[in-house]
């Protein structure tokens, strides 16, 4: 079974020493999951093997922390549907309208692995490696090898950021940025606080969801010694991925003075219900952490079948609306490419 999730623990004040809590975060995501038949085993659902894709393109890739967290013997476990990959992935119909770049990410490459979308902030592949392969990943098919940012390619992107004094934020996505240990982490910050229009760094991680440890005490001071206001923009889509672990992590977190935000997938079988996001809002409240966004699925090819229409989306939003502070509900909106910024969802 999942361990109920412990709504006021106090967050820990001790860390461990730099080089340990560093091995330790380093070798859990070693020693990830990346067989679909281990992962049925381990969680004792061997007898439904049929339904899976035993060898599929978008490698499967979860770590124990995330594991430990779902509900054993239980096929329809919200956190077990993200990241179980299914035959359904590969069916035509199911798939249907589902493409490689949903959201325009090639066409938005000003430079190799910078995106430049939106007025004001840009966007850095810091890394192409995940913690975790969430099934849902609008960047499955992402090249990342030809449109990563390198640092090789690192002086042209410091040239097109020089260029474009309207850039006042950088936003570290990938991949997972903070799968960059802190001192690669620490390099790549120290380099973009030379140009001095950017003021924020924003972050972009489902890592303190699926690998709490990496949030170690090296980590909280290079963030809180950094001269870039900092957001950290982390990726819960149900209350269970919440519990002791990252309850304290984001309370570190935020001790350093890091303002935290959540953005969600609507997620058909994970949460696709009023109730299930009322619960994961209050308990990200508890986490220091503010729901920011809700978004539609963007249409990958291969995730179609987590796909919610707009109907039953505005219907989930209105009933959080009846039932939660403004403050604590996130804006449904969905990615339109050529957009110049999210578009939210107010009608059909």
């Amino acid at each position: 079974m999942s361990r109920p999730v412990e709504l006021f623990q106090k967050p820990a004040k001790s860390e461990k020493p730099a080089d340990e809590s560093e091995s330790l975060w380093k070798k859990e995501l070693a020693n990830a999951t990346r067989s679909v038949s281990s992962l049925l085993e381990q969680l004792n659902l061997g007898q439904h093997v049929k339904t899976t894709d035993l060898q599929p393109d978008f490698k499967c890739l979860v770590t124990d922390s995330y594991i430990n967290k779902i509900q054993t013997g239980n096929i329809n476990d919200p956190l077990l549907q993200q990241v179980l990959p299914l035959n359904k992935e590969n069916h035509i119909e199911t798939q249907y309208g589902g493409v490689t770049d949903p959201v325009g990410d090639i066409a938005a490459l000003a430079s190799q692995g910078l995106l430049h979308k939106y007025h004001g902030r840009a966007l850095l592949i810091s890394t192409g490696a995940c913690a975790i392969h969430c099934r849902y990943c609008f960047r499955r098919s992402y090249p990342y090898q030809q449109s990563s940012c390198t640092n090789k390619a690192l002086d042209d992107v410091l040239d097109y950021l020089n260029r474009h004094g309207e850039i006042e934020e950088i936003i570290l996505s990938g991949g997972d940025p903070l799968v960059l240990d802190n001192k690669k982490l620490g390099r790549l910050i120290s380099t973009l606080e030379t140009i001095n229009h950017i003021q924020t760094l924003r972050i972009h991680t489902r890592l303190p969801v699926v690998l709490p440890n990496r949030i170690n005490q090296g980590l909280l001071d290079l963030l809180q010694s950094s001269r870039f206001q900092v957001v950290m923009v982390i990726h819960a889509n149900h209350v269970n991925e919440l519990q002791k672990d990252e309850y304290t992590k984001l309370h570190l977190l935020n001790q350093a003075g890091v303002t935290l935000l959540n953005q969600s997938v609507l997620l058909k079988g994970v949460n696709d219900n009023s109730e299930a996001l009322i619960m994961l809002s209050k308990r990200l409240f508890q986490c220091k952490t503010l729901p920011y966004y809700l978004h539609l699925l963007d249409p990958v090819k291969g995730a179609m079948h987590f796909d919610v229409d707009k109907k039953k989306a505005l219907k989930i939003k209105k009933e959080m609306e009846a039932q939660l502070p403004g403050y604590l509900v996130p804006r449904l909106v969905q990615e339109i490419t050529g957009n110049k910024a999210k578009t939210a969802i107010f009608r059909i």
